[in-house]
């Protein structure tokens, strides 16, 4: 999604749309950073590519009946198991770090290798209030620089890297 990732995108319906659907992600992403993040926001369902189209089915059966499911290895690394997503399932915890829809986008931005001024642009906003959620968001994050910004937006699974890696055995 060149213009909003899947988090943002989900953000934004959870925020605009009345009634609140319920949200299943299917993701490459597995990492604790963009799990908790989505949870946090009451994404009620996450699997990873790899799940088998049985495992598809079966967690859009639970999320129409009103239940959460998460890929089950993720369900057993997180502590607490299904209990405690379920119940963080659209309630903040101290876990995750709140950005705002717009400190994502530019974090999103900056992070593909955007300056500042393309930033402005696509978002239709000043320079100067890029600068500023650029401040703030490093400020959260506790980051220092672009490098820091990119490294964990692709932690998060806000973007891919584009660095593929061989191992050879």
């Amino acid at each position: 999604m060149p213009k909003l990732n899947g988090l943002e995108a989900a953000r934004r319906i959870l925020q605009q749309v009345e009634p609140r659907p319920r949200i299943l992600i299917l993701s490459a992403h597995a990492d604790d950073i963009y799990i908790d993040q989505v949870v946090a926001m009451g994404v009620v369902g996450y699997l990873v590519k790899q799940t088998s189209a049985n495992f598809l089915v079966k967690a859009i059966k639970e999320i129409h009946n009103g239940k959460v499911f998460f890929s089950p290895f993720i369900t057993r690394r997180k502590s607490g198991g299904r209990e405690k997503l379920s119940y963080l399932a659209g309630k903040k915890h101290k876990g995750t770090i709140p950005l705002t829809s717009r400190e994502l986008e530019v974090l999103q931005l900056v992070a593909e290798g955007r300056s500042n001024k393309e930033v402005a642009s696509d978002l239709n906003i000043s320079i100067k209030t890029v600068e500023k959620h650029r401040h703030n968001l490093m400020e959260k994050l506790d980051l220092h620089d672009t490098a820091g910004i990119t490294r964990y937006a692709i932690a998060a699974g806000i973007i891919e890297s584009s660095v593929q890696c061989t191992i050879i055995a």
